[in-house]
């Protein structure tokens, strides 16, 4: 049965609003995709920078924390030096040779003679004590007291008589003192003497270096001139530095001046040391 004229009509109008649907979802659609990749597209450019950014952030960052790292440990180097000068400074004024004093008086020692009394300080670890000869000279007998209060045996190694120089050894392990270089000894340095003035055991006394290379007993210019109080007992005993080294060897004083006292000077103490320490039979120097 054929169609009627309004029936074509109206299959027409809906199969061309169907095509003009289909036309325009198909326009939207591709619309819609078109933008959508152009948001991907604006979004993965925006990651990138992000990315970037971010990375460069990171390096620089990077870049800080090894800078600063740097800089904590020049600070540290700084502050260890300026720790040592401050120190140091405080070792050089009169009111704190304290740290000096504690770590020097263990290698200080009481040197007593069947006929005298005087002082001597650990060289070696190994219990080689150095002291004037004229503490050693004529005596029978003898004994050395340690800061700890422990008196031991001594053995005489040996002695320079012109250098006024003995050589001693105790058996045991013990604190010891070094020696500085006395050609740099500055003229109005601070130093300490350590000893046993009129039988008081390990008295310390402060002063200047008042001078240097004077002659001595000996005759040689090898003395330290020093206004440190230097008494009956000290002889023997360091003058020490404010860095805690022997600088020389206390040896005497002029019995009519004031502040008059003299200590042989470390180089030629220690030359001395090993010159005995080679005669008695060893085959190295001990300092």
């Amino acid at each position: 049965m054929p169609l009627e004229k309004h029936h074509k009509i109206l299959i027409g109008g809906v199969s061309s609003a169907l095509i003009i649907f289909i036309v325009i979802s198909s326009i939207l659609t591709y619309t819609l995709f078109v933008r959508m990749e152009i948001n991907q597209r604006q979004i993965s450019d925006q990651i990138s920078a992000l990315q970037a950014d971010t990375q460069t952030k990171l390096n620089q960052l990077t870049e800080n924390v090894v800078a600063i790292q740097d800089d904590l440990k020049n600070l540290g180097a700084q502050v260890g030096s300026i720790d040592e000068e401050f120190s140091l400074l405080k070792a050089e004024a009169s009111s704190d040779f304290s740290g000096v004093i504690e770590n020097s008086l263990k290698g200080v020692v009481t040197i007593r003679t069947d006929i005298s009394q005087g002082t001597g300080f650990i060289v070696d670890s190994e219990g080689y004590v150095v002291t004037n000869y004229h503490v050693m000279q004529g005596a029978k007998a003898a004994a050395i007291l340690t800061y700890e209060g422990i008196s031991h045996q001594v053995s005489l190694i040996g002695v320079d008589k012109n250098m006024d120089v003995a050589l001693l050894k105790i058996e045991g392990s013990f604190d010891s003192l070094d020696f500085g270089n006395s050609d740099e000894i500055s003229i109005g340095e601070k130093v300490i003497a350590i000893g046993n003035p009129l039988g008081l055991q390990f008295s310390v006394t402060e002063g200047i270096v008042s001078a240097v290379h004077r002659p001595g007993l000996n005759g040689g210019d090898s003395y330290i001139q020093t206004d440190a109080a230097l008494n009956p007992g000290n002889s023997g005993g360091p003058l020490i530095n404010k860095r805690g080294e022997v600088i020389g060897l206390n040896n005497f004083k002029v019995g009519d001046g004031e502040s008059l006292g003299f200590a042989l000077e470390s180089n030629y103490v220690i030359d001395t040391i090993n010159e005995i320490y080679l005669n008695s039979g060893r085959n190295q120097t001990l300092i």
